[in-house]
């Protein structure tokens, strides 16, 4: 299509575990984070994080980081739920930059 550009730019995003409902019963802790920046994540030093929430998180980050409208549910939700059922935990994904 003419005039239509195929750059974008992606916000830098953070991803931190704050408490929900419930007790935690994963191998995470309120305050436990990382960031992604491009294609990049990072972890704070000497911190991890447990691969299944993180393979939950990843498909839902691709499209946080890409400009969406005002209403979109990608936009104004910013919690999601551990994917262990058993679990409290939320993780809130943050966008902190471009």
């Amino acid at each position: 299509m003419a005039g239509r550009s195929d750059e974008f730019t992606l916000w830098d995003l953070k991803v931190e575990v704050v408490a929900g409902e419930g007790e935690m019963v994963c191998n995470h802790q309120v305050g436990d984070s990382f960031e992604l920046s491009g294609e990049d994540l990072t972890l704070p030093p000497g911190q991890s994080f447990p691969i299944y929430p993180l393979a939950a998180l990843l498909p839902l980050l691709p499209a946080k980081q890409r400009e969406t409208e005002p209403n979109d549910w990608m936009t104004t939700d910013t919690e999601v739920a551990c994917p262990d059922p058993n679990c409290g935990a939320r993780f809130r994904i943050t966008r902190t930059g471009r």
